[in-house]
């Protein structure tokens, strides 16, 4: 298996991160993803900030389509991954991060 933190992903990486506007990286995610990847991807960004605000796995499955399985992924890398998605959703909240594991399955 290859390993995710490559020179591909990390050139990847520095593109997106060059990338200046909301139009410009619509272009690029189009070209670089089918739309049902965008798609999929927007709706776990929409399960983590909904995971935050510790709405209820079973209204998360329902308002985004995802499985339970993925819903409880998210929560898991939400509280104890890289602290990505928090370092995310500090940046488009600009304040503390509510990560509380008070959403249960």
């Amino acid at each position: 298996m290859q390993k995710w933190d490559n020179q591909n992903t990390r050139n990847l990486i520095t593109t997106l991160l060059l990338l200046k506007n909301e139009a410009e990286m619509k272009r690029f995610l189009r070209d670089l993803l089918t739309e049902n990847e965008i798609i999929e991807f927007g709706k776990r960004w929409q399960a983590a900030q909904l995971l935050n605000e510790t709405v209820p796995y079973t209204d998360i499955i329902q308002k985004t389509g995802l499985s339970s399985t993925t819903v409880a992924r998210i929560s898991k890398w939400l509280r104890h991954g890289r602290g990505g998605y928090r370092l995310a959703l500090k940046k488009i909240h600009g304040h503390h991060v509510n990560v509380k594991s008070g959403a249960s399955p």
